[in-house]
């Protein structure tokens, strides 16, 4: 029964986070928290920093001339679609120049925490099921490693696996961030769609990564590990790895709806002989289990000829079986730990691989982040140096292969890499460089 004069009035002293929170209420706060009066005043208060060097009666003038033709000439919510525009351009621009300084030695940003830190930003996932109904899953346990973050969910009260359709992983910001307050979860927030995984037919028409006693783990393309309870056949967890290489863009710079698209590289011109292929190419490689590290380790000097050009790939050599002085040791037992509120478990003879690969100028050519499982390899009689069988890792996507194999030594009770090598597309390479090979 309050008018709307009076509404509007009361309005009027809220800030920009609290309009848009009442106006959620019902349709009239909703139309009346879209007024261009108080919203226009907050778009002023905004450009204020810029006005100080304005006189003061030249400043008023200013103000109520603008005010009288933005009122009438614009449709209601204008002004607070262009508040929200101006203060998510300017957080953006924030953000990303945080990113902008480079580690020399992952040749990565190494200022991600920070810069995730300043932006509020968290991970959630959102359950789909048949019947279009959602179910959004948050507070996640985040493990930090160099170049990727590994992020957790569990729970008590997921839906039943044979009804889900979907899976959804969307990077969440505040719509508005303020840097003098931590940011609300009951405020406004804006999301980022990451990467969307079809759940139907989950045990059969994804890759089982391993087991244990209690989880069976599925591994969904890109990042995904979804932990499957044996008896009951249902969701226990999910895990998400993912590489920093543009996850800031891709969590914060795509919408609801559609993922961030980055742009095409520009190549430099290159005076090397183009018969010289790939050259002084640089790799960075992590091996982890969530919350322990097995390797960690960066290759210089890579290289490969265009007669190394086979079936669609560029092959680079990393660690060569035939050269026992660039084998590498594991440190500890290969594998995946999880936990749930109540069990905890560790899933053997697997683990989530880092891998950022960069070209001859420092630039990210080629990252992910995945789990990755082991299998007895054939080659193993045929290795003399080392007296254990032989384990083989692979991993591959739409950029390219990666193939390790592990030896085992029953003796020390440790794997040691015996064979790392990439295997370029040819296609991600002749978009990336412009050429043919």
């Amino acid at each position: 029964s309050m008018p709307s004069e009076m509404l509007l009035k009361i309005f009027s002293y809220l800030d920009a986070v609290s309009l848009l929170s009442v106006g959620c209420v019902n349709k009239r706060f909703y139309e009346l928290a879209n007024d261009n009066g108080i919203w226009l005043k907050l778009y002023s208060s905004s450009l204020q920093p810029k006005w100080t060097i304005w006189k003061m009666k030249s400043k008023q003038t200013e103000a109520v001339s603008l005010g009288c033709a933005a009122l009438h000439d614009k449709k209601p919510g204008y002004w607070k679609k262009e508040y929200i525009f101006k203060q998510t351009s300017a957080f953006k621009t924030r953000v990303m120049r945080l990113v902008k300084l480079l580690d020399p030695y992952t040749g990565l940003p190494c200022k991600n925490k920070e810069a995730m830190k300043v932006s509020g930003l968290s991970w959630i996932i959102v359950l789909k099921d048949k019947n279009g109904k959602e179910h959004a899953i948050e507070k996640p346990n985040l493990s930090f490693k160099d170049t990727s973050v590994t992020i957790l969910w569990y729970g008590t009260d997921w839906p039943c696996l044979d009804s889900l359709s979907t899976l959804k992983l969307f990077g969440v910001t505040p719509l508005l961030p303020d840097q003098s307050r931590p940011p609300s979860k009951n405020g406004p927030r804006r999301f980022s769609l990451i990467a969307e995984y079809h759940l139907a037919n989950l045990t059969e028409s994804s890759v089982a990564v391993g087991t244990d006693e209690l989880v069976q783990l599925f591994s969904l393309s890109p990042g995904l590990l979804v932990g499957i309870w044996k008896e009951k056949n249902e969701i226990a967890f999910v895990m998400a790895s993912l590489h920093y290489n543009r996850l800031l863009e891709r969590s914060i710079l795509g919408s609801a709806t559609a993922q961030y698209a980055p742009p095409p590289n520009k190549p430099l011109l290159d005076d090397i002989d183009p018969e010289y292929g790939l050259h002084d190419y640089s790799l960075h490689l992590d091996l982890h289990g969530r919350s322990c590290m097995y390797l960690c380790g960066t290759f210089k000097g890579l290289f490969c000829r265009k007669g190394d050009i086979e079936n669609g790939y560029l092959r680079l050599t990393v660690v060569s079986l035939n050269d026992n002085r660039k084998h590498l040791p594991i440190i500890g037992t290969l594998g995946i730990c999880w936990e749930t509120d109540v069990f905890k478990g560790n899933v053997k003879d697997c683990f989530v691989m880092d891998l950022t690969l960069l070209d001859e100028t420092g630039k990210p050519f080629w990252c992910f982040s995945a789990p990755v499982y082991m299998e007895l390899s054939s080659r193993s009689s045929g290795l003399y140096d080392y007296m254990g069988h032989i384990y083989a890792a692979d991993y591959s996507d739409s950029e390219g292969k990666v193939c390790v194999e592990f030896v085992w030594l029953e003796e020390t009770k440790e794997y040691i890499i015996v064979s790392l090598v990439l295997y370029v597309s040819t296609k991600k390479v002749n978009s990336w460089y412009g050429t043919n090979y």
